[in-house]
């Protein structure tokens, strides 16, 4: 800290209409419009940094966090500019720039943070081309709840200037402390630069017994991994903590340099995007793998021959083994939650436990208060997320964790794992439709045209004379049985949440379920989800994306064909 003060300035702006936020917070748009467009991320910082009460902003420590995409680097300098000037009293940063979504939830809880700033876009491509995002935390570490969100979005229709420090310069690259002062400010600014896996290694050592998972990756038979981190954030993260910590062969971990376009990739970890890791899994020389998103919250598991292992069984196969990892051991399970586009695998689970389901709508915010609470322990939804009340973020690397402690505690393979939860529980066929799978889904819609159809496809389920349709499908008939809007009541706080997605429920419990989906902002889609169970074992080897499954019931519905046949007769 040296030289004259820095000074604050107060910069006229004009507002924008389109800075909803879409849930948790977040602001996700092209990353020309964040470029371009004059003074649009400083609108929206600012909005979120007066969504925080004067009293509590004031000498306050925030997290800021990227995923390493293009423009997070200008964007960090222009966040820490405008904390200064809001009166943050000291930030916590990722050195270059780098926190996984996780990281910044562990720290947050651990420092009592008032909050966080996450600049991602979560799955979705980098680069000047690609979309750039604002994810706001706040103070239990999770995603803005509703009601901070709608505050965040009035404060941007009616914004008239930013406060801001243009002068304030950090070194994003040096680890430690520096110190600014600030014209008008009786305390100095502080910024600290952290290493960006430290602390949350510190939480993951707390949870997992490490000696265990060392000892499956590198003593006698080790089991030989493959995880790609798709050049997003958590490259750092695998190669610190499944390396150097637990052993793993460094050319076990691919594509760990975070780049600002993820080397012309999609960091979306599912079998479309993640055909690098899918190719050399099915080569057979590797017994598990893993991929990540770019902020690293979201996770795929593959076994060996390229087995994978759908979203929904990954978090029931979780909860039926949580008594493998110390954690839950000593902090005993009290209840799961799932989004309700979730397959119900996790519902028989729980049952078995003797333990609550939560269906919520899809968002992790919800998750929050039921953890919070004390009421939920694990919680997952059908989009390659799951996490438990560690954080209130989902996080893919301690999902990941959580499979190799399974696989050193059972010794056995992950396909063996799988079928023995099948033949235990019964398989639920699932399948969520979207341009990687038969395009069944409807994208790229205005949003006016989804109300629109939402609200004709609303009339014509939730009518009484449609309990009862039947629709057949091969030699399966499948009748109707239970439909409505779904609508989630939190047990914590009496908050009701309507509209989210509607349910059509056969006499046989498959599912069948319409949601409007908005995550990209500037286009909606509608999401088409289906599900079908199958108790009898014969019936487990079928894909889901075919039109039946053959099992001892003769032939029955799988879930894509199910959609065609309603929507054909809808």
């Amino acid at each position: 800290m040296e030289g004259s003060p820095i000074p604050v300035l107060t910069v006229p702006t004009a507002p924008y209409e389109d800075q909803r936020p879409t849930g948790g917070g977040g602001l996700r748009r092209p990353t020309g419009l964040f470029e371009g467009q004059r003074n649009y991320l400083p609108n929206f910082i600012q909005s979120v940094l007066s969504s925080i009460d004067l009293r509590d902003r004031q000498g306050c420590t925030m997290v800021v966090g990227s995923d390493g995409r293009y423009f997070s680097r200008t964007a960090t300098e222009i966040v820490v500019q405008m904390a200064a000037a809001n009166g943050i009293g000291r930030l916590i940063i990722g050195q270059n720039g780098i926190l996984s979504t996780p990281a910044v939830s562990c720290i947050i809880r651990k420092i009592k943070a008032a909050g966080g700033i996450i600049l991602t876009a979560s799955h979705c491509p980098g680069g000047p081309g690609g979309e750039f995002g604002v994810k706001f935390n706040v103070a239990n570490g999770g995603p803005a709840p509703d009601v901070v969100s709608d505050k965040i979005y009035q404060i941007s229709k009616t914004i008239e200037e930013y406060a801001i420090c243009p002068d304030l310069r950090i070194d994003l690259s040096r680890l430690g402390r520096q110190e600014f002062d600030l014209e008008n400010k009786f305390k100095p600014f502080r910024v600290e630069i952290v290493d960006p896996v430290d602390i949350y290694l510190n939480l993951l050592r707390t949870i997992f017994d490490f000696n265990a998972i060392k000892s499956l990756l590198t003593g006698p038979g080790q089991l030989k991994i493959r995880v790609d981190a798709m050049h997003g954030v958590m490259g750092p993260y695998v190669r610190k903590v499944l390396c150097d910590e637990l052993g793993a062969p460094a050319n076990s971990a691919i594509n760990c340099v975070p780049l600002e376009d993820f080397g012309g990739q999609h960091p979306d970890p599912n079998l479309t995007y993640a055909t690098t890791l899918l190719e050399a899994m099915k080569g057979g020389e590797y017994g598990f793998g893993a991929a990540f998103d770019a902020d690293g919250d979201r996770y795929m598991i593959l076994g060996q021959n390229g087995f994978f292992v759908s979203p929904s069984d990954s978090l029931a196969i979780i909860a039926a083994n949580l008594s493998c990892i110390p954690y839950f051991r000593q902090m005993g399970v009290r209840g799961f939650g799932r989004s309700m586009p979730t397959s119900m695998a996790l519902d028989r689970v729980a049952k078995s436990m003797k333990v609550p389901v939560y269906e919520t709508p899809a968002g992790w915010r919800f998750f929050s208060n039921l953890m919070d609470s004390g009421r939920c322990s694990l919680c997952g939804e059908e989009s390659f997320g799951t996490g438990s009340d560690h954080l209130r973020e989902k996080d893919g690397l301690w999902a990941v964790l959580v499979w190799l402690s399974i696989i050193a505690a059972r010794k056995q393979s992950v396909e063996e794992i799988v079928r023995d939860h099948w033949a235990k529980f019964g398989r639920h066929y699932y399948c969520r439709s979207s341009r990687e799978q038969n395009r069944f889904d409807y994208e790229g819609l205005e949003p006016k045209t989804t109300y629109y159809i939402m609200r004709d496809l609303e009339a014509l389920v939730t009518d009484k004379s449609f309990i009862g349709q039947q629709f057949a499908v091969g030699s399966h008939v499948y009748s109707v049985v239970k439909t409505d809007s779904f609508e989630y009541v939190d047990p914590v706080d009496g908050t009701v949440t309507k509209k989210q997605g509607l349910r059509i429920i056969f006499s046989d419990a498959s599912r069948l379920i319409f949601r409007l989906s908005s995550s990209s902002g500037m286009r909606a889609t509608i999401r088409l989800y289906a599900e079908s169970f199958e108790r009898d074992p014969s019936g487990h080897d079928q894909e889901p994306q075919n039109p039946y499954i053959h099992g001892a019931r003769g032939t029955n519905l799988l879930p894509s064909s199910l959609k065609h046949e309603v929507l054909r007769q809808c």
